[in-house]
């Protein structure tokens, strides 16, 4: 007969300690330990015995072998029935893939799951949905509500572990979701569904039911306030992709991100708009995020410039606004949403060193527009030129596009697949666009488009706010001889207009 015992839990990491700690040491984190009272028994563990090679047969002695005996079976890749799930789970779901999805409540994760299960499940596979936080009533009220196919879904609503595991060794689907492994439970382990230790042990038997059986598990998990998932860390490296589902729940727009893949690119990016039909792709990023910018007949407003990121391999376009006023505070106030708030405090110093720009007694504020948020360096000149543009009240030139990472000497360095951000600004249609000066390859510039190569960030004020200013229904042919105002001996007027 097993005996009672009591250990401390950290909830953030999970780290285990003999008693109470104030503070974890492993994480760092304050208050996090909770009491755990277990009883030792010995585990009862349907899939400890078996191997991860040879279809699961049971096995008393490991099999060891060359990895050159190891022999690939055609196992195909087949499509979530999403190209911008496809593209960020790599290429598609991955048999014997262990993936899970994560996001703030109300973000749309269920309702993603349950239409890729209608997609899959319409090409002929076999998809069961395990429901441990609603009924089947629920799902069904919600799929008529999608307009899914209820005919190609099975559910099962439970929450013990080991009769899931006894269901999927039985039924073999094609593809498991979990909805969601906090409301798992294991009978072997003390805790309630959730806990750090339920969490760890249902995670490892749905690994290995998936990697034995060759089956595809999806995770849906819950987030704590910090954005991160719930439960120990230890759930993210044992999963093969780690997705999380960002958005605001107030707004349509949804952006499925990758922090972890094994079969694919962590950079890659899918984009979602939520409708009353559920999600919907967004094919063309670009247009959706310009959509509702302040772009067209009448010219940009000061303060705001399109620049090209890169997400992944597509080169999305995104406008950036600034807004320069005067403090009301001490310490004026630098807020940057979607930019790193370290670059902005970098570019702001660059600009006060390099230009002469005041900036001690005002009030910077950066936004994506869109949601969106960009890690990347490229966009430096664009949020400079931002910047520049609200504080003197001047708006950038119509059809302008700006990409570049600005050094502290206020030179511009040159930025990763330069050729594929100026084809998608060609292709939405912009007439102009600033980039690092580089060698251009031969016979690569689209006739529609004019290049400008800038060196330091004088020559980008140049190219973006002409001493000509022409109209808002200038056309390229207007800008022809803007050429004259990279050399050396051109006039200083425009750089001392700006600066004080």
């Amino acid at each position: 007969m097993g005996k009672n015992k009591t250990s401390y839990l950290c909830s953030e990491c999970g780290a285990s300690a003999p008693s109470y700690l104030g503070r974890c040491p492993e994480c760092q984190a304050w208050g996090s330990f909770q009491e755990q009272v277990s009883l030792v028994k010995p585990k009862t563990d349907t899939l400890r015995n078996r191997t991860l090679v040879g279809g699961g047969a049971e096995t008393n002695t490991p099999c060891i072998m060359r990895l050159a005996d190891v022999v690939l079976e055609n196992a195909e890749v087949y499509s979530s029935g999403f190209p911008e799930l496809d593209r960020v789970l790599g290429g598609g779901i991955m048999p014997g893939g262990y993936v899970l999805v994560g996001g703030d409540p109300g973000i749309g994760k269920s309702t993603l799951m349950l239409q890729v299960a209608s997609q899959v499940g319409q090409r002929g596979k076999f998809v069961l949905y395990v429901a441990g936080e609603e009924s089947p009533y629920q799902i069904k009220i919600r799929a008529e509500r999608l307009a899914v196919n209820a005919e190609a879904i099975s559910i099962l609503a439970l929450t013990n572990i080991q009769q899931v595991l006894e269901s999927i060794r039985n039924a073999r689907p094609d593809l498991v979701i979990i909805d969601s492994i906090q409301s798992m439970y294991c009978a072997d382990v003390s805790g309630t569904p959730g806990s750090v230790s339920q969490i760890k042990e249902c995670a490892a038997i749905l690994m290995e039911a998936a990697k034995t059986l060759n089956i595809p598990i999806f995770l849906i998990g819950h987030v704590t306030k910090e954005g991160t998932v719930s439960g120990p860390k230890l759930l993210e490296h044992t999963v093969d992709a780690v997705l999380y589902f960002e958005g605001d729940k107030y707004q349509n727009l949804r952006i499925l991100r990758t922090v972890k893949n094994r079969f694919g690119s962590t950079q890659e990016i899918g984009v979602f708009e939520m409708a009353e039909m559920g999600l919907r792709e967004i094919a063309n990023p670009s247009e959706l995020f310009l959509s509702q910018s302040m772009l067209g007949s009448a010219g940009n407003q000061p303060g705001s410039v399109v620049t090209a990121t890169i997400e992944g391999s597509r080169p999305i376009l995104v406008e950036i606004q600034a807004l320069v006023g005067q403090s009301a505070y001490s310490t004026p106030r630098r807020v940057g949403n979607g930019v790193d708030a370290n670059r902005l405090h970098q570019i702001i110093a660059v600009l006060e060193r390099r230009l002469g720009l005041d900036f001690s007694r005002q009030d910077v504020y950066v936004n994506v527009v869109g949601g969106l948020r960009i890690d990347e360096p490229a966009a430096d000149l664009a949020v400079a030129v931002a910047i520049i543009s609200s504080a003197r009240n001047l708006s950038v030139i119509a059809g302008t596009v700006v990409a570049g990472e600005m050094g502290l000497t206020g030179e511009i360095r040159p930025v990763r697949q330069c050729q594929n951000r100026w084809q998608e600004v060609a292709r939405i249609g912009f007439q102009r666009m600033l980039i690092p000066r580089m060698e251009l390859p031969p016979n690569s510039l689209p006739d529609s488009l004019m290049i400008l190569p800038v060196a330091t960030i004088g020559d980008a004020i140049k190219a973006c706010f002409s001493p000509r200013r022409p109209g808002a229904d200038a056309s390229p042919a207007d800008f022809a001889d803007l050429a004259s105002d990279y050399s050396e001996d051109s006039t200083e007027i425009l750089i001392e207009e700006l600066t004080p």
